[in-house]
């Protein structure tokens, strides 16, 4: 049986980890340096470190502190923000990410993802989807840090990306994004049924239960959190040891 994975997410913006409701009201939470060294010490299973203003802004992700976190762990890391090709995916790795993530850039060019997972593999390339409910279009995809509603349902992209050889899908649900009422297990469970690679639940995770719930009942592969964790609100130690006492096969 493969082990569920846990996941502490770094949304990074000017240099600092940060963390806002629904992609709106950020607030600081830390060094990611700091908090990606802890995380490792913790046991986390891996760590996503995400731009969250490169594409928004034109910039590409730091370099550096990609590089700066890399000398401090020794667990798998994903990269995203800003990247547009090969180049900028080239420059990730050797400064020591081991996936990247792209969203803004699959959407307005499905190709790269082709084209990643054939100059790196398809484990290393990961598509981030947002995803919003409304009740007269349904989930569909958004873009642009979650400002931009795109023409694809969620579903159907999640698929169409797959076949194009994504590797892994980063499913956050934007209703959910902060709230700690729980994933969006609705669409995750979708999605995760629909596709053959692994899905990461995110957004909403308040509670141990959630990330069960995230398990059991939505079938994600891995669920990530990141206000819950920055703000020692929950510790990874304590809530493997949770989920390994509900049957789920975790990393310890």
């Amino acid at each position: 049986m493969l082990t569920k994975r846990i996941i502490p997410c770094l949304d990074i913006k000017d240099g600092r980890t940060v963390k806002g409701v629904q992609f709106e009201n950020i607030r600081d939470a830390g060094d990611p340096v700091e908090l990606a060294k802890w995380y490792a010490q913790q046991g986390a299973d891996e760590l996503v470190f995400l731009d969250i203003t490169a594409t928004n802004e034109g910039r590409k992700t730091f370099a550096q502190l990609v590089r700066d976190i890399a000398r401090q762990i020794d667990i798998p890391f994903t990269v995203g923000g800003g990247i547009g090709s090969v180049v900028d995916v080239e420059v990730l790795l050797q400064n020591g990410a081991d996936k990247v993530s792209i969203n803004s850039s699959a959407i307005k060019n499905p190709q790269l993802v082709e084209e990643l997972s054939r100059h790196f593999g398809s484990q290393c390339v990961t598509v981030a989807i947002d995803t919003k409910y409304k009740e007269d279009t349904g989930w569909k995809v958004y873009t642009r840090a979650g400002t931009i509603e795109t023409e694809h349902q969620t579903v159907n992209w999640a698929k169409q990306v797959v076949d194009l050889g994504a590797g892994e899908i980063l499913l956050t649900s934007m209703n959910n994004d902060g709230t700690k009422a729980g994933f969006a297990l609705d669409i995750t469970g979708e999605v995760s049924n629909a596709v053959s690679v692994p899905v990461i639940a995110s957004g909403g995770a308040g509670s141990m239960e959630h990330f069960a719930d995230a398990f059991n009942k939505a079938n994600a592969d891995a669920a990530l959190a990141a206000s819950l964790f920055h703000f020692r609100e929950l510790g990874v130690p304590e809530l493997k040891q949770y989920l390994k006492q509900q049957g789920i096969a975790v990393r310890v």
